[in-house]
């Protein structure tokens, strides 16, 4: 079982985060900001990466900490579960429609942290998140997964399906990446031999 748990304690947030790599997409998420715990259960559903995470922050002050927090530390498990990487399939793609909003999501398990974010909303906020937050989420997931991330709103209006269009397409891209294929045996995929 490809699993990670990860404490992060500042003096801003303090966060409990468990991962597993082969799972069902079962989750338990708070983060105090509902729409992000709405998106984090997207991620996990359609990644089928169970998904076990508990955010206390300093939501009196603004949501810029536990967002970023809560991205940090989430990349940082899955970084972890994923090891040497050995036996994995590396790339992922997907595009995921919502109704009138289609994303695309191109990803590469690569250890070299890089983000492409093209995506953009037309209100400042949506439930309780603010929207100025998406690619800040985005940046520091990859960051600290140690992930190239692509992602690309082709089109779209609706801002709810802009946002979960874009989670769902991470996580089918994501899906795919961690998926152990049974072709590269235990290898390392990399003509290096280290990722």
């Amino acid at each position: 079982m490809r699993t990670a748990t990860v404490q992060r304690t500042t003096k801003e947030t303090d966060i409990a985060i468990t991962v597993n790599l082969d799972g069902t997409g079962d989750y338990s998420v708070s983060t105090g900001i509902g729409f992000l715990d709405h998106m984090v259960e997207q991620l996990s559903r359609h990644s089928l990466i169970d998904i076990r995470m508990d955010v206390k922050g300093d939501l009196h002050i603004d949501q810029h900490h536990t967002v970023e927090d809560s991205a940090l530390a989430l990349g940082e498990a899955v970084a972890k579960a994923l090891g040497d990487k050995r036996g994995i399939a590396r790339y992922g793609e997907a595009h995921a429609p919502m109704d009138e909003t289609l994303t695309r999501c191109v990803l590469d398990i690569s250890g070299r942290p890089h983000c492409v974010y093209k995506s953009s909303f037309s209100q400042p906020r949506l439930g309780e998140m603010d929207t100025e937050m998406f690619p800040h989420w985005f940046h520091s997931f990859a960051q600290a997964a140690g992930i190239t991330l692509h992602i690309e709103m082709l089109y779209g209006e609706n801002n709810h399906h802009i946002a979960e269009s874009m989670y769902k397409a991470l996580a089918r891209a994501l899906r795919q990446a961690v998926e152990i294929d049974p072709r590269k045996g235990d290898a390392i995929p990399s003509t290096k031999g280290v990722l």
